[in-house]
C-alpha cells in the first residue's frame, strides 16, 4: 500500500481522482448519481489551482483503490489553519483493510506540517460505517458548549448549475 499526495498534472493521478470520486458518487453514501462529465474533466485542474487543496490517493500495486480531498480552512477561534477532510472514499472491492485510516495518518501529518489546529470534516447520519473508523480515528460531534448542543451542516446552493451531490 502506497499513499501518495497527487501531483493533479500528472494525468494518471488526474484519472485516478476523477475515476474514484465518480465511484464515490455513484455509491449510496455519494448520493447515487454519476458525476457531470464537466466535473469529470475539470476536477484536477480545477483543484490544482487551488493552493488550499490536497489530494492523496492510495495505490496497492498499480491501481488506485482511495482517495482523500482536503481543503485549508481557518478556525478563527485558534487563528490557525485547519485542514478540513472533504471527501473519503475506499473502493468497496478494497475496504477493510486499513487504507482509511493511512489516508488519515497522511492528512494528520500534513495538517501538522501546516501548523493546523485541527482535522475536521462532515459524515451523514446513515453512514454509521464511517462513523465509527472517524471515531475510532479520535473524531467526535463538535459542539462548543453542551447547552448550545453540536453543530449542525447546512448548506444554500448559488447555482442550479451545481452537481446535485453538493
Amino acid at each position: 500500500m502506497q499513499i501518495i499526495e497527487a501531483d493533479l498534472t500528472n494525468p494518471e493521478h488526474a484519472r485516478a481522482l476523477a475515476s474514484l470520486l465518480n465511484s464515490y458518487a455513484c455509491s449510496p453514501e455519494g448520493g447515487g448519481s454519476e458525476l457531470s462529465a464537466e466535473v469529470q474533466d475539470n476536477l484536477a485542474t480545477a483543484l490544482n489551482a487551488r493552493p488550499d487543496a490536497v489530494v492523496l490517493l492510495a495505490y496497492l500495486d498499480e491501481t488506485p483503490v482511495g482517495l482523500m480531498t482536503c481543503i485549508e480552512g481557518f478556525s478563527t477561534f485558534a487563528c490557525k489553519p485547519l485542514l478540513n477532510i472533504h471527501d473519503v472514499y475506499v473502493s468497496p472491492d478494497y475496504r477493510g483493510q486499513g487504507i482509511a485510516s493511512q489516508l488519515f495518518a497522511h492528512a494528520e501529518s500534513i495538517a501538522k506540517t501546516r501548523g493546523c489546529c485541527k482535522l475536521t470534516l462532515e459524515v451523514l447520519q446513515g453512514n454509521t460505517r464511517a462513523q465509527a473508523i472517524y471515531a475510532r480515528l479520535g473524531f467526535s460531534g463538535y459542539e462548543l458548549t453542551p447547552h448550545m448542543g453540536h453543530a449542525l451542516f447546512w448548506v444554500k446552493k448559488l447555482s442550479s448549475a451545481v452537481n446535485s451531490l453538493e
